[in-house]
């Protein structure tokens, strides 16, 4: 074992004072050569599974920092949160990963074959520097995370699927999180941006409420546009978020109520627009300029900019009855190296401030509605939003069918309470139904949102709309809060399988067998199995004893029923369609 880094060549990482020393790890954390700068403590949780943490031997705020390596063997991809995070393995000498609590989770895993868990990690804290890659000159793989004053870093080398592991270390932050969720946030929502964009007005937004209503959406969350009547993109109308494309507002949200349909309404938070009132007041407390957005990021350590965004967006929930906020762009606030806060501040960081921000947010849309909603958007993941949101979204990716997949997914894994949504669905008009289908397999562990105009869809595509959501529905437990075993990221998980109460749900995006066995498949009455492949060969393995089995296509019709093995049984199940088995 080695006592310093500097054999390690790392272009990229910043100079420290942090100088690691070797500290022994007990036989049962697995292979691991563990090194830290500072004072060091190794708690061992289970076996595979311990805690280091290590603090500044002087009780000050000097850095700290968490080194350890391990055989890089069996190994098949290596996992974050980041968007286009997971696959490729990277190496040592890349630039360290910077977290925050705008941007990005102080998580990773080395996943090996099997899916199992070689090693996962996750930080105490939200802002810390870490690194994960190959070491070139050994075929180890090295991870380092630091921080100032203090740092604690669970370790997972248990082998468990890696999806276990995650969610464990998901757990652990959630420990001192307390988090409502709302069951409407897990419901399928309506989205006007790829459908409508920024042309909004009460009757479109009316309209797609009520025919999303028809199909099973009971959200609708309307987007840009709401407040200007300028049609030209770009954010240099924002900061006033006076309702110019929405009159009447309050009357307008009451009408969509009485659809059956709640209510979402979308905020640029960070931005104040060149061409808004708030400018003159406002712009003097820029943390970063943005002058392609034709606005700037206002810094939240100044009790003006906090007071005027957070009367801004409560009154949509206080005054006009909406049920829930869309926050967009928070990342935003996570600038490197933020100017010095000027006297008029109150908050020596931009966390500090965004905290208190986020936080009297949500406190005043509680207060006027309890089961309010608050929507969030990666790359802000960290576990220290999760108070002030009830749902995620995967970040953009329009007609990205196994992108958006990858982006749920990876949210999944360490999202914690808060409901998962996929990015927006859209499609065009003459997309074929099986593809719909497959658009809503892809995102069928997660909230599905759909952006098209309905008004438009033809009685095929809807009907293919109301079957998926209704699965969707129906399965909500099983899907959004069953065991998650996602398989294989280093292919962009080509099988995921959720296990809930006495039902399984299986997705298949590629020509695999399906698992019916109780180890891969839990102790199941019912199984779906949800085909987005071409290859309309389900072929069903592991399994004892027959099953009944219901064969749908895209739009719900059954094709076929039978009785087949649950070992070797072959099912034709078309693009798009699904599989149901019922045990005997």
């Amino acid at each position: 074992m080695t006592d310093t880094t500097d054999e390690i060549w790392e272009p990229h990482a910043p100079a420290t004072t942090a100088r690691p020393r070797p500290v022994e790890v007990p036989a049962s954390a697995g292979r691991l050569e563990l090194l830290v700068a500072g004072t060091a403590s190794v708690d061992v949780l289970a076996e595979g599974v311990v805690e280091v943490t290590a603090q500044d031997p002087e009780g000050g705020t000097g850095d700290v920092r968490i080194e350890w390596r391990l055989p890089c063997v069996d190994v098949t991809s290596f996992w974050s949160p980041d968007p286009r995070g997971t696959g490729w393995l990277p190496t040592a000498w890349n630039a360290p990963r910077r977290t925050g609590l705008s941007r990005g989770a102080p998580v990773a895993a080395l996943v090996g074959t099997g899916d199992t868990t070689v090693c996962a990690f996750a930080s105490d804290r939200e802002e810390v520097l870490a690194s994960a890659g190959v070491v070139e000159e050994t075929g180890e793989f090295r991870f380092w995370v630091q921080a100032a004053g203090r740092l604690t870093v669970r370790i997972d080398t248990s082998g468990r699927h890696f999806g276990l592991s995650l969610a464990e270390l998901a757990d652990w932050w959630a420990g001192e999180r307390p988090v409502h969720v709302p069951d409407a946030a897990r419901l399928p929502a309506y989205s006007t941006w790829y459908a409508l964009h920024q042309d909004i007005t009460p009757g479109t937004v009316e309209q797609q409420a009520a025919l999303g209503k028809e199909l099973g959406l009971d959200t609708i969350i309307v987007d840009d546009g709401w407040m200007t009547t300028d049609r030209t993109r770009g954010y240099a109308h924002c900061g006033d978020w006076e309702p110019h494309s929405l009159p009447d507002t309050a009357a307008h949200v009451a009408r969509v109520h009485d659809l059956g349909v709640q209510y979402m309404l979308w905020y640029a938070l960070p931005f104040i627009g060149k061409d808004s009132a708030a400018w003159a007041e406002l712009s003097r407390f820029t943390l970063v300029d943005a002058p392609h957005m034709g606005a700037v990021v206002v810094d939240p350590r100044y009790p003006a900019v906090r007071a005027h965004l957070v009367d801004r967006l409560a009154r949509a929930v206080e005054e006009w009855g909406m049920d829930g906020l869309k926050v967009d762009f928070i990342d935003w606030f996570g600038v490197q190296d933020p100017p010095a806060p000027g006297p008029e501040a109150d908050c020596a960081t931009v966390d500090e401030g965004l905290h208190l921000l986020l936080a009297e947010i949500r406190r005043r849309t509680v207060a006027a509605a309890p089961e309010s909603m608050i929507e969030h958007r990666q790359p802000y993941v960290s576990p220290g939003l999760w108070p002030y949101a009830t749902m995620v979204r995967a970040v953009d990716c329009p007609l990205s069918s196994q992108e958006n997949r990858q982006r749920v997914v990876d949210t999944r894994l360490i999202a914690g309470p808060l409901a998962v949504h996929s990015d927006m669905l859209m499609w065009h008009p003459t997309e074929p139904v099986e593809q719909i289908a497959c658009h809503l397999i892809n995102v069928l562990f997660g909230v599905p949102q759909i952006s098209v105009d309905l008004a438009v869809q033809s009685p095929a595509q809807r009907e293919t709309l109301a079957f998926w959501l209704g699965v969707s529905r129906s399965h909500v437990d099983t899907l959004q809060l069953g065991g998650f075993r996602p398989a294989r990221p280093d292919l962009g998980y080509p099988m995921i399988t959720a296990v809930g109460d006495g039902t399984t749900v299986v997705a298949r995006y590629a020509p695999l067998p399906v698992a019916t066995g109780t180890e891969a498949a839990g102790e199941w009455r019912t199984l779906l199995v949800a085909n987005a492949d071409a290859d309309p060969g389900v072929r069903l393995t592991g399994g004892r004893g027959t099953a009944e089995a219901t064969v749908q296509d895209a739009r719900g019709r059954t094709v076929g029923t039978s009785t087949v093995h649950l070992d070797g049984g072959l099912v034709y199940v078309p693009r798009g369609g699904l599989l149901t088995l019922r045990r005997v």
